[in-house]
């Protein structure tokens, strides 16, 4: 075994690269890297900028969610499944993988770190970013079944964790049945990994 990834069981960026993982049937080790780990020396050899998570594959060093997903799915998906080589077809993918790092990262993701650590600052911008992405995403999913394909991608695999545990930082999902109805197929693929559930109650 030589794939490792360092993450924490409350991150959904270290989620996606689990989930992935499993979804691809892949083993690998799984290091706990809270805030005293990530500024020891040796993690930050990993990766200086002290964030999860972290994948190392042998002698490769890979830092961002997005990044890992992307090689892993190019390590190992030689179907082209989940990162499809057709240049329409990636173009469709990368739009959601910058989704994921923007709208959701900005909204529902921020929403519910500032909940969970008491994170300083007014959660109503990123609710806001939330509630247009949502919107977004519900009207999207009114004729497709998932985000980029008519199969699953990186696209879900990417945006899952964050849209998923919302609720956790006070964004409600049930005005919007087609998102929620995306993330119970997601949950639904065989050998899904589920994220641990904050013990904290969301913010009303």
């Amino acid at each position: 075994m030589t794939l490792t990834v360092y993450g924490i069981p409350l991150s959904g960026h270290a989620h996606k690269v689990e989930l992935f993982l499993s979804l691809l049937g892949l083993d690998y080790d799984y290091v706990e890297a809270g805030a005293e780990v990530r500024a020891s020396p040796a993690f930050l050899a990993l990766n200086p900028m002290g964030q999860i998570p972290v994948m190392t594959d042998a002698d490769l060093v890979l830092a961002d969610s997005n990044a890992i997903l992307v090689y892993l799915a190019k390590r190992h998906d030689p179907a082209e499944t989940w990162l499809p080589e057709a240049p329409e077809a990636a173009a469709q993918v990368q739009r959601w993988l910058s989704i994921a790092a923007g709208e959701v990262k900005y909204g529902p993701a921020t929403a519910r770190v500032m909940q969970l650590f008491s994170v300083p600052g007014d959660p109503e911008g990123p609710k806001a970013i939330a509630a247009r992405l949502l919107a977004f995403m519900d009207t999207h999913l009114s004729s497709r079944a998932w985000l980029a394909a008519d199969h699953p991608t990186l696209a879900d695999i990417a945006c899952y964790s964050y849209v998923a545990h919302a609720p956790e930082g006070g964004v409600d999902l049930a005005p919007y049945p087609r998102v929620q109805a995306w993330l119970a197929r997601v949950e639904a693929l065989p050998r899904f990994k589920p994220m641990l559930r904050s013990p904290i109650p969301a913010a009303a």
